[in-house]
């Protein structure tokens, strides 16, 4: 019989240390030959991310022995850190930036001179050119005395690990991708103030004898187009994904040189934002299929496409959403990170002969019994302008508890960065841990979030701080209505834009009663002045043109208006944070301590933007669960380490 106990004081299994105990996350995966690699970052290891390597008798094993960390700071967020040939591993090292080639059986031997990891030389998204002895890459270049580093793509040699320019005069480059042959590149570019997911070029150029591209010709893209991931298909033909229907869909260059729809146009979206380096979301089985993964309005699956008349088949994969690992596929395989509502983002091989997917390795270690998980309920709710939303909502569930009766359950509404992401599908331990002590949570996929076309996306250009806002709150209010949640006892947490979000969410509006932002924006204009190159215009799509309308950051920025915070606040912060510098969250704290508000601030040595520490993991997780315990007035089932709250009475 189940123990009558208050919302939140429910005992669960799942713990900030079971959480972190043996979890990875997964990065790119690489195919050579029969072996396949992926690449694994590990909280236990203080985030160190190691290439691993299954055989094909089944066996893995780490391929980086430490102290490497594959790792690239190539726009911050890195991703591409490495590719393999013939069984040689190439990879950027975290601590010096350094390309590294590993011969197999061997020790990482570097390809690059020393240099500042900061002030030096960095490089990402590598294609192995074996014919010409190089690698073809991104280029970030911070040895100059420009206000800005230089982006190109470039080759850098094997032979002796000098950098040769290939392209260069845009302010941004990704995905440069060679054709099969090795004539022909292709690759994107874009410029100030546009991000990837606005405004993107696909080019492409014949490269000569001497490894030189020649004249390039525009493909695709421009105004209010996004483009992603080229790739050559293997008879040569260069496909890409475009939104120039409103959603992300698959098309290929004509032997023309026009442009051929390959799937649709359909309402799903074939790619994500391009955050990170080298992610994948198709890849060729053959010249006339394509194993591909598409959102449907936030629930994604694998597909077969016919290259030829565009039938598009489910392979009835138990899967709801694809992780930041990619999907990479040859003749008999597609390789991918992948989770469903009831098990956490893995990695799976699917053998494309028998339709059949195994596990190669799993996000976690913990067993979870089924009666302690929530599983994640879309739901559409009503916001501003007569307009609809999305979010996942996850109700309280724990097995061996039931709540006194009459009474409702707090609510955690979790607003996602970027903000151009979107919330996951996927099982979330992180979301577990408080819906098994009796908190729902809100996952809000708000205007502005990805997988419901450009003109959902969109919705948040100019109104940064006002739409994601009016979803979060709107949300939260939808559920109070239902009679779901109790709607005095609501918080709301973010991180990065979350964390914008969730401050803006307590400066202006006056509807949560807690809340909790991780490494977090406070003032617009700040941002704006001191981050890094990748996202320093960002917010002229967001918020507006700076410094001409300086009057929209000082209006929006919660730090300039503590007048309006009537309710707790914590917050954490990585030290080492080059994109949100420390000194915003700082500033939020002692603002709000000054007005007499109970609030807490932890800080992280050595974390950047996210945490990836199992100790800070860990730390983040219980502080806020503790601190919502004083502030809405439950006890924890079980003693946390304490937080020193100020301000509290």
């Amino acid at each position: 019989m189940p123990t009558v106990a208050p919302y939140g004081s429910w005992k669960s299994p799942i713990t900030s240390e079971s959480i972190v105990a043996e979890a990875v996350g997964f990065g790119g995966i690489a195919l050579d030959g029969e072996y396949i690699y992926w690449l694994e970052s590990r909280p236990s290891e203080g985030g160190r991310r190691v290439i691993v390597r299954r055989s094909p008798d089944g066996n893995t094993e780490d391929m980086t022995p430490r102290p490497f960390n594959v790792r690239t700071r190539v726009h911050e967020y890195g991703d591409g850190d490495f590719a393999v040939a013939d069984g040689v591993i190439y990879f950027t090292n975290f601590e010096d930036q350094r390309l590294f080639r590993q011969q197999p059986g061997g020790q990482p031997e570097p390809i690059t001179a020393s240099a500042d990891p900061v002030a030096g030389l960095r490089f990402a998204d590598f294609v192995v050119d074996a014919g010409r002895n190089r690698l073809v890459c991104v280029h970030e270049d911070h040895t100059g005395d420009g206000p800005e580093p230089v982006n190109t793509v470039a080759a850098v040699s094997l032979a002796d690990g000098s950098v040769r320019t290939l392209v260069s005069g845009s302010d941004f480059y990704s995905s440069p991708r060679l054709s099969p042959d090795g004539s022909r590149m292709a690759w994107l570019s874009w410029n100030h103030p546009n991000m990837p997911w606005d405004e993107v070029e696909l080019w492409v150029a014949s490269v000569d004898a001497h490894g030189l591209p020649g004249e390039p010709q525009l493909v695709a893209g421009g105004p209010n187009e996004s483009i992603l991931q080229p790739e050559w298909s293997p008879d040569g033909r260069l496909y890409f994904v475009s939104d120039r229907t409103n959603w992300w869909n698959l098309y290929r260059r004509g032997d023309s040189g026009e442009v051929e729809p390959v799937t649709g146009p359909l309402e799903m979206e074939f790619s994500k934002p391009h955050w990170v380096f080298g992610a994948a979301t198709y890849g060729f089985a053959s010249e006339d299929r394509i194993i591909c993964a598409a959102n449907d309005r936030g629930t994604w699956a694998l597909y077969s496409l016919d290259t030829n008349g565009g039938d598009l088949t489910d392979l009835g994969l138990p899967f709801s959403e694809m992780g930041r690992a990619d999907v990479k596929v040859d003749a008999g395989q597609a390789v991918f990170g992948a989770g469903s509502t009831t098990d956490p983002i893995s990695m799976y091989r699917l053998s494309l002969e028998t339709g059949t997917a195994e596990p190669l390795r799993k996000a976690s270690s913990l067993t979870v019994d089924p009666g302690y998980l929530s599983a994640a309920q879309p739901i559409e709710f009503p916001t501003e302008n007569g307009l609809t939303a999305h979010a996942f909502y996850y109700p309280p569930l724990n097995k061996d508890y039931v709540a006194p009766e009459g009474e409702r359950p707090p609510l955690l509404v979790k607003s996602h960065g970027g903000p151009t992401a979107a919330a996951s599908r996927a099982m979330s331990l992180s979301i577990q841990y408080w819906t098994s002590r009796g908190i729902a949570v809100l996952d809000v996929n708000y205007g502005g979030s990805t997988g419901y076309g450009r003109e959902y996306r969109d919705r948040l250009k100019g109104q940064w701080g006002i739409v994601d806002v009016d979803d979060c709150i709107n949300g939260a209010l939808y559920l109070g209505a239902r009679g779901e949640v109790d709607g005095d006892r609501l918080a709301i947490d973010g991180g990065s834009a979350g964390g914008y979000t969730t401050l803006a969410a307590l400066a202006f509006r006056d509807v949560f009663g807690a809340g909790a932002s991780h490494y977090c924006v406070s003032d617009l204009a700040a941002l704006a002045e001191d981050t890094h190159k990748f996202e320093s215009r960002y917010l002229d799509q967001l918020v507006g043109p700076y410094p001409e309308r300086q009057d929209l950051y000082q209006e929006r920025s919660p730090i300039h208006h503590t007048e309006g915070l009537s309710c707790p606040l914590i917050l954490f912060q990585g030290l080492e944070d080059k994109i949100v510098p420390p000194s915003q969250a700082e500033l939020m704290f002692e603002a709000v301590k000054a007005k007499g508000i109970p609030c807490a601030y932890i800080p992280f040595e050595g974390e950047q933007h996210g945490f990836r520490r199992a100790e800070n993991i860990r730390r983040s997780l219980d502080g806020e669960l503790y601190f919502y315990s004083r502030v809405f007035g439950f006890e924890l089932a079980e003693p946390v380490e304490p937080v020193q709250i100020e301000n509290l009475q």
